[in-house]
């Protein structure tokens, strides 16, 4: 199953899930016992998300904590220009380590979304991720400044979440959101399966970038 989401890059998959199940544990950021299910529920349940995300997309992933799902994506998804931002320095740390183990060319941000450092930091991007990080008001919220029209913001929600959605809408619009939906993503990967929440920066899109 991890070679069908990561082709080539299945090996740097495998060294990240053994990076969370080494460091990842002893400095804090993966809970000991999710080591066991470390594939299923975390590093594939994130890349389920790939098959939404733009080709050639400039990707923030905000309060990426450990990398999900920042770092599942950007293996999944080696087109994508990848940003992983984070504002508790020791998960940073953890981030950067992440980066050089696996060679990737990708950046790692430490603050928060809506700082002003860390919007002149990444610069435009096309989607902004996020998983667990809050509720969605405040999630959009906190990434309005990261998010020019046209931009797409994709989170992933547990089943509560996803009900929630429809009746979030209003406010979501309201905070200049459009298209606001749910879809079901990795179907295919059975128990990794999940949902993520789809909308859209209200505005005439920055450009007109192809779609996977």
């Amino acid at each position: 199953m991890a070679e069908a989401v990561f082709g080539p890059a299945t090996e740097a998959a495998a060294r990240y899930v053994a990076m969370l199940a080494g460091d990842g544990v002893v400095r804090g950021l993966i809970g000991p016992r999710e080591v066991p299910r470390l594939w299923e529920r975390h590093v594939l349940n994130s890349a389920a998300l790939a098959e939404v995300v733009p080709l050639g997309a400039r990707v923030v992933d905000v309060g990426s904590g450990a990398g999900l799902p920042g770092v599942p994506l950007g293996l999944a998804r080696p087109d994508v220009t990848l940003t992983l931002v984070e504002p508790m320095a020791r998960r940073v740390e953890f981030l950067q380590d992440v980066v050089t183990a696996l060679g990737v060319p990708w950046r790692v941000v430490r603050g928060r979304a809506e700082e002003r450092s860390v919007l002149r930091t990444v610069g435009p991007v096309d989607v902004v991720t996020a998983r667990a990080v809050a509720p969605l008001p405040r999630l959009v919220g906190w990434c309005r400044g990261l998010l020019s029209p046209g931009s797409q913001l994709i989170a992933l929600v547990g089943a509560r979440a996803a009900a929630e959605v429809p009746g979030l809408v209003p406010e979501l619009e309201a905070a200049g959101m459009r298209d606001v939906h749910t879809r079901a993503v990795g179907v295919e990967l059975g128990a990794a399966a999940t949902t993520v929440v789809v909308m859209t920066r209200g505005g005439a899109p920055r450009s007109s970038r192809p779609t996977g």
